[in-house]
């Protein structure tokens, strides 16, 4: 299952995008987005999000 942002809580601080083992998170506008083609569901990036944004589906 890949990760999900949520728009409304992610702030855009690029925490996720730093710890992605894959590569799968870039942004887009101000918020951070996960390309699941990309995603090897290792829930690094929710471990590293400090406002519990992103979740796995």
């Amino acid at each position: 299952m890949p990760a999900k942002v949520s728009e409304e809580k992610c702030t855009g601080c690029e925490s996720c995008i730093a710890e992605c083992p894959s590569e799968a998170i870039g942004k887009v506008g101000d918020k951070a987005v996960v390309d699941v083609e990309n995603c090897i569901d290792c829930g690094v990036c929710v471990d590293a999000c400090p406002e519990e944004a992103i979740g796995m589906e």
